[in-house]
């Protein structure tokens, strides 16, 4: 069984998944009491679905770009239960995981900041910031995958919420263990951050890293 957790926006998932591709999964969406619930969440589907922790052939985990405090709780759950548990974990993008649960969607936007969203269009391998006035310009008319609370700011039209974005963690997830039967450095896995936190004014060059 693999466990996963995608924490990157305000609209969370896990997902169990068997070796047989059967699947279990919860999604909900909440703004700011991520660390009290995603564990209680976790406990809640295992004991529903009558399995352990002791089951757990991996952990996976969405990396983002997205909510810096989802990141960090998601991320911290999973490494936690890796390292308790000796198990391995993979890391997965979340944009391209939002993209995977939502078939018919041309692009995955997560929030950056207060005018700003980050963006990953179907077929290309790198994560755009975009504002809100050339978001809306850019995704005139296309189907998208977007956090509900992003959608409503931003005034996204056609936008179904990444809800099974854990399920799609997970497959993909296991399709990479699948293949060369190994994960990620427990240690240096971290979160994907593009951008300096709200109230950093100064950013370095390239990605923001912290554990």
């Amino acid at each position: 069984m693999i466990i996963a957790i995608e924490g990157a926006s305000t609209d969370l998932s896990i997902a169990l998944r068997d070796a047989d591709r059967s699947e279990a999964t919860a999604s909900w969406t909440s703004a700011r009491r991520q660390s009290a619930e995603l564990m209680p969440r976790l406990l809640e589907l295992l004991a529903t679905q009558r399995r352990s922790l002791a089951e757990t052939r991996a952990l996976a985990v969405g990396t983002g770009p997205g909510s810096f405090t989802g990141l960090r709780v998601a991320m911290a759950l999973a490494k936690g239960l890796a390292m308790a548990l000796d198990r391995p974990i993979v890391g997965v993008p979340s944009l391209v995981a939002w993209l995977a649960s939502v078939p018919d969607a041309d692009a995955a936007v997560a929030r950056a900041g207060a005018r700003d969203a980050y963006l990953l269009a179907r077929g290309e391998d790198a994560v755009r910031i975009v504002d809100r006035d050339g978001l809306s310009a850019l995704l005139s008319g296309r189907n998208i995958v977007a956090p509900r609370e992003l959608a409503e700011a931003f005034a996204l039209d056609n936008a179904a919420p990444p809800s099974s974005a854990a399920a799609a963690v997970a497959q993909l997830a296991a399709a990479r263990l699948d293949e060369d039967g190994g994960g990620d450095d427990l240690r240096r896995l971290e979160p994907i951050y593009l951008r300096a936190p709200r109230g950093v004014s100064v950013e370095p060059a390239g990605e923001v890293r912290w554990l």
